[in-house]
């Protein structure tokens, strides 16, 4: 049962770049038969120097570039993995470049120069730099380049990118020239200088040349070799771009292709071992032979897949159970107000939803309509806040399967007010032909309310918030008006030489955004009677008016409302009168009989209380001093109140004593 090396492993032979780097085998056991899956895995060792593509490299760069550019140089390969393979990179002291090590998404490194220090070319026309890679070995191992710089005169502007990483996606076995990403870059710069060169920057691996073309007058990245997603899934590659100036300007920047899989490999059956013949006698149960199934492909590409059909068995869920939307009136119509969402983890048509609008309301379907296929709610008409403030709705939510299934959901849509109406004027009625005089007395001292205004908004809220303000007058100094009452006062005392005629026109304002306005006019008469303003207002008032008649009536029912509640008044005051002197007469009979305290007191009723049953009477006297009053109470008897059988007490209950002391700080005089 030993397993042994029958020849030299190459770890980087066998798997390249791959690591770790594993042998797979299977061993079969017979008698018992048993079978057992080994795996050998082949460790690196630090036997491969690091590989620059050449011996020297050749930079031109202009004096007028910027600290802080950045030059990619070529990066060296070892074919090592893990801590042996490329570590770093080092540079040779030099006053005007650093180095900055960069990694790839693999893990990989590459270099880049940086130049903190402006060039001069007049200083210095070159520079020669030495570049060193190093390996993570114990002792490590390393390769050298010798970097060549010449300073030439810069090119103003120059190629920039218009973003510096591309992303594409693209099929294993694509066909050679299918068209993978498309770069672009500009340069402001005109003739030659401006022209743009597409290439690979010279860090790009040689495997990446051999898959990937790159035109360089259009930036198109094609296809040039076979992919294949069990060999790499991603390719990082860089490019550039570089105009045709003399001292040429460059421009960086990275493609990330991924490669997705692709169904390409055949499922493998093995047979590990066959055992043939079988005998006519064997149980059930005998194994015959041993198969193994495997499959390069990655995630579902390498499943052997069990369909499962599916049921109708899941009733579509709504996001939510209720929804409550909010719309402006006046609104547009035909505009969404709502998305019905819901879901159906069932497949297939049995996933497939659809939506419809109960037509529990008849109003309901004239102004909205849903949606079948996505469930959006549309309004047909435009809304008033003053006609409907709230439609309440169902929507169903069916599937497709069969038989189908629904749930429902209920939409409530409130409509929100908006400030589309002006304050209308109930008082003084506008625009009619008579005119209302209100009538104030000469001398009538400052704060007196003459009339008030009275107005209403059909809005609502705020919306509906009323505002008065005087606009006009015939004399400003004399009327004001409340702010939100409408109420008109005096401001002054009226004087004898006062107009006898004043006209105010009052301005209502609504608090909505925009603010709405009306106007009310009111006319006030200064006279000392009525019949004087009757005289004046017979010069004016139409002959005809219609509404004459009103007044006359309005002015029959307050005298009968009045003369109504004088007379109720009336018998109320001599029902009253009636009762008290029938419990004066019932106090006068009864007090010759009832014990009395020595010396001269003033006595009171104690009314019952009912907490007391109907035959439990209390009798309270108290002296001129209640502090020094005693408090009798007789108990309880059956049938009359002055039964022969009476007993007294000089404490009472506690709670009546506290009370009836508490309520007695007068006492009546005995004229009272």
């Amino acid at each position: 049962g030993a397993l042994l090396v029958s020849e030299r492993i190459d770890r980087e032979e066998l798997c390249g770049a791959l690591s770790p780097c594993s042998l797979s085998f299977e061993i079969v056991v017979e008698n018992p038969l048993e079978l057992y899956s080994g795996t050998v895995e082949i460790q690196d060792i630090n036997d491969n120097d690091p590989v620059f593509p050449s011996s020297q490299a050749r930079l031109e760069i202009s004096e007028s570039v910027a600290a802080g550019a950045r030059f990619p140089l070529e990066s060296a390969q070892d074919p090592d993995v893990g801590i042996n393979s490329l570590q770093t990179y080092q540079l040779s002291a030099n006053p005007h470049f650093a180095l900055d090590v960069q990694t790839r998404v693999d893990g990989s490194k590459y270099a880049e120069l940086v130049l903190e220090k402006e060039l001069d070319r007049e200083e210095q026309r070159e520079l020669h730099l030495v570049l060193t890679a190093l390996d993570g070995g114990s002792p490590p191992r390393s390769a050298h380049v010798q970097i060549h710089i010449d300073v030439v005169d810069a090119n103003d502007n120059a190629p920039v990118f218009n973003q510096s990483t591309y992303k594409a996606s693209v099929r294993e076995n694509t066909p050679s020239g299918t068209l993978v990403a498309r770069i672009s870059a500009y340069d402001l710069d005109d003739g030659p200088n401006g022209d743009i060169a597409y290439s690979f920057s010279s860090h790009t691996p040689s495997k990446v040349r051999e898959l990937f073309a790159l035109d360089s007058a259009t930036g198109e990245l094609r296809v040039k070799g076979q992919l294949d997603y069990e060999e790499t899934k991603l390719y990082e590659i860089y490019l550039q771009a570089k105009d045709k100036g003399a001292v040429p300007g460059i421009a960086h920047c990275k493609v990330l292709v991924e490669v997705v899989d692709v169904n390409d490999n055949t499922p493998e059956v093995t047979v590990t071992s066959v055992y043939s013949p079988v005998p006519e006698d064997a149980a059930p149960g005998t194994v015959v032979a041993l198969l193994s199934v495997t499959d390069l492909d990655s995630h579902d590409n390498g499943l052997i897949l069990v369909q499962v059909s599916d049921v109708n068995d899941n009733v579509p869920k709504s996001s939510q159970d209720s929804y409550d939307v909010y719309v402006l009136e006046n609104n547009m119509p035909g505009i969404p107000v709502l998305n019905v969402s819901a879901t159906d983890p069932d497949l297939g048509r049995n996933a497939h939803l659809s939506y419809t609008l109960l037509q529990g309301d008849t109003t309901v379907g004239h102004l909205f309509s849903i949606n079948r296929d996505n469930g959006t709610l549309y309004l047909l008409t435009s809304l008033d806040h003053e006609d409907q403030v709230e439609f309440n709705m169902m929507v169903q939510v069916q599937d497709g399967g069969s038989p189908p299934l629904a749930t429902n959901v209920s939409v409530s849509v409130f409509v929100t007010d908006l400030n589309d109406n002006a304050p209308t004027v109930l008082y003084p009625l506008p625009n009619t032909t008579a005119t209302y005089t209100d009538v104030v007395a000469p001398g009538t001292p400052a704060g007196h309310m003459v009339t008030k205004v009275v107005a209403v908004d059909a809005d609502a809220g705020y919306n509906a918030w009323i505002s008065y303000t005087l606009l006009q007058a015939t004399d400003p100094s004399l009327f004001s008006v409340g702010l939100h009452s409408g109420e008109i006062f005096t401001a002054r005392q009226l004087r004898e030489d006062d107009a006898p005629q004043h006209t105010l026109v009052i301005l209502l304002k609504d608090h909505g955004e925009p603010v709405l306005s009306a106007t009310a006019t009111v006319s006030i008469s200064v006279a000392e009677m009525v019949k004087e303003v009757f005289t004046d207002l017979s010069d004016v008032a139409p002959a005809n008016d219609p509404r004459r008649h009103v007044t006359f009536y309005l002015i029959l029912a307050v005298i009968l409302v009045s003369a109504a509640f004088f007379i109720t008044m009336l018998s109320v005051g001599i029902f009253k009168c009636y009762k008290w002197r029938q419990s004066k007469e019932l106090f006068n009979s009864s007090r010759n009989t009832l014990y009395r305290t020595p010396g001269p007191f003033h006595h009171i009723d104690a009314v019952r209380g009912g907490f007391t049953p109907p035959n439990f009477y209390h009798q309270v006297y108290l002296t001129t001093d209640s502090r020094q009053s005693d408090l009798l109470c007789k108990k309880p008897f059956t049938s009359s109140p002055l039964g022969s059988r009476q007993s007294t007490m000089r404490n009472g209950e506690p709670g009546l004593y506290h009370q009836i002391v508490g309520t007695a700080s007068r006492l009546p005089t005995p004229a009272e």
